[in-house]
């Protein structure tokens, strides 16, 4: 079990809430998109068409940081720190998949394209809201 991963903290990232992921590029400059994500155990599945650039980044430089939004409190949020272990062709499409039913409640609809899972290894998590795990002051009076 990840220490900093805190039950609460993964009772959040169950939940199909929206999320952006972050990687690097080979100049060194973060880039963003918004993903989807599944909590599977103690490490976090993403998924993406073989087209994407983010792929090339993540081949190139593992390091990523996820975002994920509460969705019932947008200033709740969970941000983990890590980095790709694991990158494989979704053969058969299951990853996205599961994926799509989890967000959508149905298969993913696009079925020509070659799709790549990539697994993160969570190494630190920062929470904010009511998932808030440091002393940083909030704002509040």
């Amino acid at each position: 079990m990840s220490p900093s991963l805190s039950d609460q903290a993964k009772e959040m990232l169950a939940k199909a809430n929206p999320a952006v992921i972050s990687t690097v590029r080979s100049d060194g400059q973060p880039v963003s998109a918004a993903t989807w994500y599944l909590l599977r155990g103690e490490e976090i599945l993403v998924n993406m068409d073989e087209g994407r650039v983010r792929l090339k980044h993540m081949r190139k430089d593992p390091r990523v940081s996820l975002t994920v939004l509460d969705s019932d409190d947008w200033y709740t949020h969970v941000t983990v720190i890590g980095r790709v272990t694991r990158m494989y062709d979704d053969d058969g499409l299951a990853d996205i998949d599961a994926l799509s039913r989890h967000y959508s409640g149905q298969e993913y609809p696009q079925r020509d394209r070659r799709r790549v899972s990539a697994v993160i290894q969570v190494d630190r998590v920062h929470g904010w809201g009511s998932q808030k795990n440091n002393d940083q002051p909030d704002g509040s009076q």
